[in-house]
């Protein structure tokens, strides 16, 4: 059986599928080149990113144009030394209940900190409380201001620890400390317990929906090798292109996403050619020019979405796009070639184990939930198309009320001491305390230039300052009438 049978609109289609066909054909025929070649594609980006240096993320807040990456700018040229990205660390002490801040006692224990996490590794400044006049009115509560020179995701554990520990000596001291700003907090890392737990409901679904382990882990690992492989080449080529943490995260979540969907088309599809009586090579071939073919333009068009985010201007989401496009295709790539090549190597494990005891012979499929569904659809298609517009207009009435916002400690739970910081500082210094508004004023102008001096007697007070050889009325008038005289870079200039 060939793919002649299966109508296809138009030429390009049918080229695009018979191409398809081929591959899937061969990728089963040649399983042990696939996967081999696969195997060291794997190996070369892994240790392309264990050798790689480790790249900065200095330019992932870089927004060219805006007003506040102008203002940073500004600061930058203004005052060299300066860096609006590095970390800092705001140190609230509350004094106990009856008692301030500004007591022997308390002071001493303030400076104590100051003078100790001042010392600590990658710190610029250490400001105390009294020399900046971070005291609340009522004197019960302070902050102290820790700087450092390099930005969060570049601080050692040697810097964090010595702050911590300056930290835990002004609790032993009798006073509240609690720790805010970007130096004490957890920095974000791709991957985690989420997607963990998120695979295995997908193992879970899947498992019920095929009836075979097999079915539903084969498009899982296919999924995990292709975002470890993405993985590893963002992390070999990020000191090259600048890449970041941040680029990577969202390339992970959409190549687990788009391995897992992409892989289903073909391992359902093979199933689907197994179950009409077709042959294993024969049925890998199938599986790729049809359900491949859809794989294909799914993979364009987010691709071509993706790739789409570098039009807005700004470095961080053109990077994140078309690192995020990368690990697509390699969904694309894998779907298409090495599932079937591993299908090559179980032909019938994917299949249930009804159709394994069958084995080629044309199946009876009965109806199952999808068929009854499309029934019902067609039946009541008025109400199924109500109801899809009804219901999620209702779910989005809440979006009117929406309001955005970059998270910060405000919406960290409590049990953590940046969200204790926070509240604080609110109670202590009023609401609105945390989120300052910096404006940068460029007073600097050139002078403005002279008064154009006329042809009066005598000149003005500001012609007589400027020390001319030859006063302008005693010059010579030439043939027009006009008296000139040549400015030092030989230009004239006439009255």
């Amino acid at each position: 059986m060939r793919l002649e049978r299966y109508p296809i609109p138009t030429w390009s289609y049918r080229l695009v599928a018979t191409l398809l066909y081929r591959l899937g054909r061969a990728a089963f025929r040649r399983r042990w080149s696939v996967l081999l070649v696969w195997a060291a594609v794997l190996v070369a980006v892994g240790a392309g990113a264990a050798a790689a240096p480790s790249a900065s993320d200095s330019d992932t807040s870089f927004m060219p144009g805006i007003e506040a990456q102008k203002a940073f700018d500004l600061m930058e040229q203004r005052f060299p030394g300066t860096n609006g990205n590095a970390a800092s660390a705001r140190i609230v002490f509350v004094a106990p209940h009856g008692e301030k801040v500004t007591a022997a006692d308390k002071r001493h224990v303030i400076d104590a900190f100051v003078a100790e996490a001042g010392k600590g590794a990658q710190v610029a400044s250490a400001v105390s409380p009294f020399r900046a006049a971070a005291v609340s009115k009522d004197a019960t509560m302070a902050y102290a201001t820790v700087t450092y020179q390099v930005p969060a995701h570049d601080l050692t554990d040697a810097g964090k620890t010595a702050l911590q520990h300056a930290i835990d000596q002004a609790r032993d001291g009798g006073m509240t400390v609690e720790a805010g700003g970007s130096a004490p907090a957890t920095q974000p890392s791709a991957g985690g317990s989420c997607e963990m737990i998120g695979m295995a409901l997908a193992a879970v679904v899947l498992v019920m929906t095929f009836g075979s382990l097999a079915a539903a882990g084969l498009p899982l690992l296919t999924a995990i090798a292709g975002v470890g492989i993405n993985m590893a080449a963002i992390t070999a080529l990020s000191s090259t292109f600048g890449l970041s943490a941040t680029s990577g995260t969202p390339a992970s979540m959409l190549g687990l996403a788009v391995g897992v969907d992409y892989a289903l088309f073909v391992v359902s599809r093979y199933r689907e050619e197994r179950a009409k009586g077709h042959a294993p090579q024969e049925a890998a071939g199938l599986a790729a020019g049809t359900a491949g073919s859809a794989v294909v333009f799914a993979g364009l068009t987010v691709v071509i979405a993706l790739a789409g985010l570098s039009v807005i201007g700004v470095p961080v989401l053109t990077k994140t796009g078309l690192c995020a496009a990368g690990a697509v295709v390699v969904g694309v790539l894998v779907a298409l070639t090495l599932i079937p090549a591993l299908l090559g190597f179980w032909p019938g494990a994917v299949l249930s184990r009804r159709a394994r005891g069958k084995g080629a012979r044309t199946e009876t499929r009965k109806a199952n939930g999808g068929s009854r569904w499309a029934r019902f659809v067609l039946r009541r298609p008025v109400t199924v198309v109500l109801v899809a517009v009804v219901g999620p207009v209702t779910v989005a009435v809440p979006v009117a009320e929406l309001r955005l916002g970059m998270p910060g400690d405000e919406s960290k739970p409590t049990s953590t001491t940046e969200r204790r910081a926070y509240d604080d500082l609110s109670k202590g210094f009023g609401a609105g305390f945390n989120g300052p508004l910096t404006i940068v004023v460029d007073a600097w102008r050139r002078p403005p230039p002279p008064p154009p001096c006329g042809n009066s007697r005598p000149p003005s007070a500001s012609c007589a300052r400027k020390p001319i050889q030859s006063p302008l009325w005693d010059r010579p008038r030439d043939s027009t009438g006009s008296r000139s005289w040549r400015t030092p870079s030989a230009r004239r200039a006439s009255l």
